[in-house]
């Protein structure tokens, strides 16, 4: 642990997370996914070297941020639970998600679920969301849990420690022939 700083990546988890923030038009009762490898920011092979104080530094940054807002926070576990995320349950009732019956740990679901289990008010395990924008934290794939359409987004943070950052929001599908417009000006106008 000597060599990650923990508060360096709090401040870029930060810094990151607001970037996409600024971009992703996120409205209350949105839901964000995280997928996080602590091995990955420690620059070790994912799935084998996970770091609770990595994972709590980070989740706990993130739920700072997206609180005030409204947006709730899904946590994806690795494969050894299916990728299965912990949401606050009152979150799955109220997008009417399928609560499954397991419990992460440290080499199953890792740090970030367990920093999630630890933080959020009343957690549970649930299969599959349909997230309106993401943080993947160490190249752990989230894109199965955000929304259709799903536009990259850059940033200025590449990396949080020695893993690789990438950010997704989404946008509604553009629809229709070689009339439609995706602005509106319905008399032609522009």
């Amino acid at each position: 642990m000597s060599d990650v700083d923990i508060e360096e990546i709090r401040l870029l988890t930060k810094k990151g997370l607001n970037e996409l923030l600024e971009q992703a038009y996120l409205e209350p009762d949105d839901l964000f996914v995280l997928g996080l490898s602590t091995s990955e920011v420690q620059g070790k092979m994912i799935g084998k070297h996970s770091n609770i104080e990595i994972g709590r530094t980070i989740v706990k940054t993130i739920i700072e941020t997206l609180k005030p807002l409204g947006v709730h926070l899904a946590v994806q576990g690795c494969e050894h639970l299916n990728r299965a995320l912990v949401v606050e349950k009152s979150v799955a009732k109220a997008k009417g998600l399928e609560i499954v019956s397991v419990f992460p740990q440290i080499n199953a679901g890792g740090a970030g679920q367990i920093a999630a289990f630890e933080n959020f008010t009343d957690p549970v395990e649930v299969e599959h969301v349909i997230a309106n924008a993401g943080m993947d934290i160490g190249d752990t794939f989230i894109g199965m849990h955000v929304k259709f359409v799903q536009v990259p987004v850059r940033t200025s943070v590449k990396e949080i420690g020695q893993a690789h950052v990438t950010y997704l929001r989404t946008r509604p599908k553009y629809i229709g022939g070689p009339r439609a417009k995706y602005e509106w000006d319905p008399f032609n106008e522009k």
